[in-house]
């Protein structure tokens, strides 16, 4: 079994929101309001991970306003900007076939009808309609779409299972 983050990278405090304490954070997310969802949300300190009990949270214009408890003023608030925002895997709500995409970086990409390794997952970039999946090669990198006509399977533990169009791998 492949050693997993207990802590993941869910946003980016931005800025701070009116003057009582609130903050304004990107959601790195699917969608932004599974930040509403935490009561606990994690900055990264040199100790390790920092709890922040959230006691407000929403949305607005695509960005998760929130309010911590003990931070109460401007300047509180105005100290945690620029902060990478972290959740416990394990609060995060999520469907049994998803997958977090901390998890799927560095999984072998395997052809499903003859089990050839094209190479490992590099990157992961979130598009409207779907996501982009970058496979890093012995000869450079490719491109493939996460969708059920390439990505036919996905294990944690074996690999990502996908059926290339011809030549998707062969011009790298």
């Amino acid at each position: 079994m492949r050693y997993m983050d207990k802590y993941l990278q869910i946003g980016k405090i931005v800025n701070t929101h009116g003057f009582r304490g609130d903050v304004k954070a990107q959601s790195w997310c699917d969608f932004p309001e599974v930040m509403t969802e935490l009561d606990v949300i994690y900055r990264k300190t040199k100790d390790g991970y920092s709890p922040l009990t959230v006691q407000k949270a929403s949305v607005h214009k695509g960005m998760v306003l929130l309010k911590f408890a003990g931070i109460d003023d401007f300047d509180k608030a105005n100290a945690l900007r620029e902060e990478v925002i972290y959740a416990d895997r394990d609060h995060i709500v999520r469907e049994d076939d998803s997958f977090f995409i901390a998890d799927l970086i560095g999984l072998k990409v395997i052809d499903v009808d003859d089990n050839k390794v094209y190479g490992v997952l590099k990157d992961v970039t979130q598009y409207g309609i779907h996501d982009i999946y970058t496979v890093k090669t012995e000869k450079g990198e490719v491109l493939i779409p996460a969708v059920k006509e390439f990505v036919k399977k996905i294990s944690l533990e074996e690999g990502i299972f996908v059926k290339p169009i011809e030549g998707m791998f062969d011009e790298v």
